[in-house]
């Protein structure tokens, strides 16, 4: 049995993750600001009591995640309290070094710390989850028209990030980065609003959307997308059902 402390335990990714590290027989531990039961008190972004809280973890898995420079400062203080676990487990994106998101710069400087830190560590990117595409057609709601970026996207289910996570548990630290991993398909973004046009029983049309910049040329050029070998089996479509 291995000693396990996630943060975000308590977000999209962290619950699944979260449960299946439990069945799998580990004893896991959520960071949190406040007490509870499996609950570790300690502050990432103030860094208060998270010595305390990643004493006596062998593994800790940091699926928390900021905007911008807190994201940055949060993943110096993990680091200063992270130091004699033997596999600092960090989630990341896919493509965050060749999208020039600032988000995306910000997650890039979070591996540099971790990579130079000199704690033993994996990090796994992944693509766009299911749910962050379904929630982003969501907020267009009140517009007269479904907008879809004229980029292709690879998503994937948190479910099966989960798995992958849990897997990575019981291996050695990998002292860089795992394999990315991506969703089973690769469909343009017109087709996922129109497979989620029909889920959610919207009539509104899906109009392709063409924007300037480096950023969305570099969705459009498939840096968002994993070289490689697909993984898992849910695809959007089954997701929406």
């Amino acid at each position: 049995m291995t000693s396990i402390l996630v943060t975000g335990g308590t977000g999209t990714l962290g619950r699944p993750t979260v449960a299946r590290l439990q069945a799998a027989g580990h004893q896991v531990r959520v960071l949190s600001r406040k007490p509870g039961p499996d609950r570790a008190v300690g502050d990432l972004t103030t860094g208060a009591g998270l010595a305390e809280a990643f004493d006596g973890s062998d593994v800790v898995v940091h699926l928390a995640t900021s905007s911008g420079s807190k994201d940055v400062e949060q993943t110096r203080h993990l680091l200063a309290a992270a130091s004699g676990v033997r596999n600092l487990i960090v989630m990341s994106i896919a493509g965050i070094d060749r999208i020039p998101l600032p988000y995306y710069r910000s997650k890039l400087e979070a591996e540099r710390l971790v990579a130079e830190s000199g704690v033993p560590y994996t990090i796994l990117r992944a693509t766009q989850f299911h749910n962050l595409i379904d929630r982003v057609f969501g907020a267009e709601r009140f517009l007269p028209a479904l907008l879809a970026p004229a980029v292709t996207l690879q998503p994937i289910s948190v479910d099966e990030v989960a798995v992958r996570l849990a897997e990575l548990v019981e291996q050695p630290a990998v002292k860089g980065r795992a394999a990315d991993i991506g969703g089973p398909e690769r469909r343009p973004v017109v087709e996922l609003a129109r497979l989620w046009k029909q889920a959610r029983s919207s009539r509104r049309p899906v109009v392709p959307l063409w924007v300037p910049g480096k950023t969305f040329k570099a969705f459009a050029a498939g840096a968002a997308t994993v070289d490689g070998p697909e993984y898992g089996r849910i695809t959007f479509a089954e997701y929406l059902r």
